[in-house]
């Protein structure tokens, strides 16, 4: 495999890696923009902009988009995060230059009224969907609280306030300001000609407007905070908890996946056998989450609400163990050996190694192999978990519960859902 770069005269950052052995291509604009870079006024902004861009464009209806990505075979889909908005579609190699067209046109929709008005139904729906799910709903709820105060607070789907509020012109406004080259990563990966990639994204992409978009960086101010919110459809219990961790551009972070890894995979961590192995509860998991400046560990438990309380003292007991000390040996080789394997299983595909490219290019302006990723992997110490573990402990700052209802009282409390100050 070749990694070219090449940054056109308008700014905008093209990167491909090349593999003749692949059978695909896979291609995508990644977009800096999310939803901690939206104020309150055009919260959910970049979610619901995702969905207008297959809305259609000058030159292409919705039903063009969907008819020719159809016709050629690809493989498309967008996505929106907190940080990224991202639009990416693999093919056959020689329908790459009819696919990679569609994608780069519909990167600047029409923005209709009308679809506008229709698709905010849609958003309104999903919205509606997530609230319904209560795994969902409480991982939102602890991120709005962990980050209180900070942009990372911000829903990706926004709220029904914000959306119903939205007019059509404010999307427009926000498109224009952060769909610019700065803002924006071609990534290509694959079975497909350099000077192809090169030549298209010049046709394509050449008269893109420039410009880019600062993010803010604050810090996070937390403070211990328990919060319950009783639903009456409930049948089990489910809790979320967080800590600080590094950010995702902190060299600490390869540290910070290998711990939640050890403590919290689906199978086979201390987690699971202290809890889900036992059938003493559904899930227990723990997760690393990397952010731009700051990050998280967090943790979900669900089970029984008789047996919440035992299960939650277990999770916690669980990571203070590990605060206190630290991994093992054999934990680490055997969480290196799985994540290795998950690297390189996903590096065989194009499509797998896509979003790694452009992601490693947004945050470090640098190119990492497959063999790259790996070799960090395996650096990795015993002692290196340990330093990680002095200056972020295991440590849970915000606790959320969201459990079966019980009285008409915790209906009221789920109205307001005070934050309950809990001792240090």
């Amino acid at each position: 495999m070749k990694f070219h770069h090449h940054r056109l005269s308008n700014g905008l950052d093209v990167l491909a890696e090349i593999n003749p052995a692949a059978y695909s291509v896979a291609y995508g604009f990644f977009v800096r923009t999310g939803a901690r870079d939206e104020t309150p006024d055009v919260s959910g902004v970049s979610h619901f902009l995702e969905h207008m861009v297959f809305k259609g464009t000058p030159r292409h209806s919705a039903e063009d988009v969907n008819r020719i990505f159809d016709e050629i075979g690809a493989i498309y889909n967008a996505s929106t995060s907190e940080e990224e908005t991202a639009f990416y579609a693999a093919t056959l190699p020689e329908y790459f230059p009819v696919g990679f067209e569609l994608l780069a046109d519909i990167m600047f929709p029409s923005l209709h009224e009308e679809d506008f008005r229709t698709e905010k139904q849609v958003i309104l729906e999903e919205i509606a969907m997530y609230d319904d799910q209560p795994a969902s709903f409480a991982v939102h709820k602890a991120m709005e609280t962990h980050f209180a105060g900070h942009p990372l607070a911000n829903p990706i789907l926004g709220t029904r306030e914000s959306i119903t509020a939205l007019p059509v012109e404010a999307m427009r406004r926000y498109h224009r300001e952060r769909y610019r080259t700065g803002n924006v990563v071609l990534a290509v990966s694959g079975n497909i000609e350099w000077d192809l990639v090169r030549r298209l994204a010049e046709e394509k992409c050449g008269h893109w407007p420039k410009g880019s978009f600062r993010r803010a960086h604050p810090p996070r101010v937390g403070r211990r905070t328990d919060k319950r919110f009783p639903r009456a459809d409930l049948v089990q219990q489910h809790t979320v908890m967080m800590c600080d961790a590094p950010g995702g551009t902190d060299r600490r972070r390869i540290a910070a996946s290998v711990l939640s890894f050890v403590v919290g995979q689906a199978d086979n961590s201390r987690l699971y056998w202290e809890l889900v192995d036992p059938g003493r509860a559904e899930s227990a998991d723990l997760s690393f989450l990397g952010f731009d400046g700051v990050g998280a560990f967090i943790g979900y438990l669900s089970c029984a609400p008789e047996d919440a309380e035992a299960n939650a003292t277990t999770f916690r007991r669980v990571l203070k163990e590990v605060t206190r000390y630290g991994i093992t040996q054999e934990e680490l080789q055997r969480a290196v050996n799985k994540l290795s394997t998950g690297i390189v299983l996903r590096g065989e595909l194009p499509a797998g190694r896509l979003g790694a490219i452009a992601s490693e290019w947004m945050y470090h302006r640098r190119y990492r192999s497959v063999d790259d990723e790996v070799k960090d992997l395996q650096r990795l110490s015993v002692a290196d978990v340990a330093a990680l573990l002095e200056q972020f402990p295991l440590d849970p700052e915000t606790t959320v519960v969201v459990a079966p209802e019980q009285t008409k009282a915790s209906r009221g409390a789920a109205e307001n859902a005070e934050a309950v100050p809990r001792r240090a």
